[in-house]
């Protein structure tokens, strides 16, 4: 009977060492991409970099105002003196990030997406538009369109770009984080977007 226990152990260990190894050879031993709830995180929409409540210095800053830091690849949501709500971001890629202050202009749920001609030319291919709702979308859930510029902070599908600096010019969110900022923020807020 012992020996019976200690084999059905054995095999179980077994078991969980064999799908360990699966799991990281499919995700290069990524933990962050590790199996949750049977489902890939990367599939989930899972963001690398949870938001979170921080200690922020806010003596430039007004409590309702979002401060996009583009180095740091975090935007700001201030809360209160000293304090700001945290959220990883995607940014522009080499050659495409800014700088300046613009107020928020407009908020849509599921967005159309219309990439400009500039856009268009370098990238072959893109539709000339995507209708909102779309899971192809790039705009994802939402978006906050920034002044007069063609820049947002908008959703994405796609968690791993999130931390990266891949977009034209735009700050990619997870649809979660998107959707809780888009909650928290009217129009008018002001956006500092520092490089």
């Amino acid at each position: 009977m012992k020996s019976r226990v200690l084999a059905g152990f054995a095999a179980v260990f077994s078991l969980l060492l064999v799908t360990q190894a699966v799991a990281e050879v499919i995700y290069e031993a990524d933990p962050m991409e590790r199996f949750t709830g049977g489902t890939p995180r990367k599939f989930l929409g899972i963001n690398r970099i949870a938001r979170e409540n921080v200690s922020f210095d806010t003596s430039k800053y007004k409590p309702g105002s979002i401060v996009v830091n583009t180095k740091e690849r975090r935007l700001y949501l201030v809360t209160e003196e000293g304090h700001a709500r945290r959220y990883g971001i995607g940014v522009g890629r080499a050659g495409f990030q800014w700088g300046g202050v613009h107020k928020v202009t407009a908020k849509k749920i599921n967005p159309d997406w219309t990439p400009p001609p500039q856009m268009r030319a370098r990238q072959k291919g893109l539709p000339a538009m995507m209708k909102g709702g779309d899971p192809e979308n790039p705009l994802g859930t939402r978006a906050l369109y920034l002044g007069s510029t063609l820049y947002r902070i908008h959703g994405s599908s796609d968690p791993d770009s999130i931390g990266e600096a891949e977009s034209s010019g735009c700050f990619r969110m997870t649809n979660n984080d998107v959707e809780d900022l888009y909650e928290r923020v009217p129009i008018g807020t002001t956006v500092y977007v520092l490089r």
